[in-house]
């Protein structure tokens, strides 16, 4: 999320554990085994909603990937299963951003040290926010700087390509103004939202259960574990379970040439869009779902 100072970009993520359907029995001891790892699960018990870590920009690369002494797992794997808040994101130092890469990409980190060679789980939902520049108000002439608009494309190229090209969703936040605090509440609260992601995620479930035999097994991440998500499915199963019909197909060809978007950029299109037909409630992924797929797709930082 991209947006000034003030505009509820926090806020936002801090709302999306509420909108998570709570852990399944095998997640919920996955979870709370790496949670006791750490030394963090509280008398013992199974933990039951998933996981929000947020971290403050100035945590360490062990500290968010996992390391230490006793090769402990960081706060990526702390959010297995859940998600993992990343507020001002260019303001963690390069390093520990860059090695975010792998886990996004693996669902898994490896952390090695000289007496200990650990692998721990990090299926992780990351969510990022930012100000557009440094001095946050690039869209206001009133309030931004006079560096503007370097200043924006020296703050967002902070963020690597490849790191960028590992986020499927880019939201502009605008900022709010007097009279959006004077309108009355939504009509939609976060249990309607909330039903119709768990709605959402039973179609995965079913679809990857019936695909996985029905006893977990055949189908499987690459790690060995069953598919559960869309989010997990690579590969021929993604092209198997996401295939967009004629005219779909053809508008993400069209857009991949125009935006040059890469071999991972392309996939991870499919993924949302099969995401976005589920939510539908369409078993097929059709041209509106790769519409809007793409228009959540960032080309490149400072465009």
């Amino acid at each position: 999320m991209i947006g000034p100072p003030g505009s509820g970009k926090s806020m936002l993520a801090a709302r999306l554990p509420g909108l998570l359907p709570p852990l399944e029995p095998a997640e919920a001891l996955e979870v709370s085994m790496i949670h006791s790892v750490a030394g963090r699960l509280e008398g013992g018990r199974l933990l039951r909603t998933r996981p929000f870590r947020d971290p403050h920009h100035s945590a360490s690369l062990p500290a968010l990937v996992g390391g230490g002494l006793r090769a402990r797992p960081g706060e990526v794997s702390l959010a297995h299963l859940g998600v993992l808040f990343l507020d001002e994101l260019p303001e963690f130092s390069r390093a520990t951003l860059e090695a975010l890469r792998q886990p996004l990409e693996t669902g898994r980190v490896a952390v090695a040290r000289a007496n200990a060679h650990v692998t721990y789980p990090a299926r992780v939902q990351l969510v990022a926010a930012m100000n557009p520049c440094r001095c946050g108000h690039l869209d206001d002439p009133a309030l931004a700087c006079a560096r503007a608009p370097k200043c924006a494309l020296d703050y967002q190229s902070k963020i690597s390509g490849p790191l960028f090209d590992r986020i499927d969703c880019h939201v502009e936040v605008p900022a709010v103004s007097p009279a959006d605090l004077s309108l009355p509440p939504p009509a939609e609260g976060s249990a309607e939202v909330a039903a119709r992601v768990a709605q959402a995620r039973a179609r995965q479930a079913a679809r990857y259960a019936r695909l996985n035999g029905g006893n977990g097994g055949g189908t499987g991440t690459g790690n060995g574990q069953a598919v559960r998500t869309n989010a997990e499915a690579d590969g021929a199963l993604l092209e198997e379970v996401a295939a967009p019909d004629a005219e779909g197909r053809r508008l993400l060809t069209e857009a991949a040439e125009r935006f040059r978007l890469s071999a991972r950029g392309y996939h991870r299109v499919l993924r949302v869009a099969r995401t976005l037909a589920d939510l539908d409630g369409s078993d097929a992924v059709r041209r509106p779902h790769i519409a809007e797929a793409l228009s959540y797709r960032r080309v490149a930082p400072g465009r």
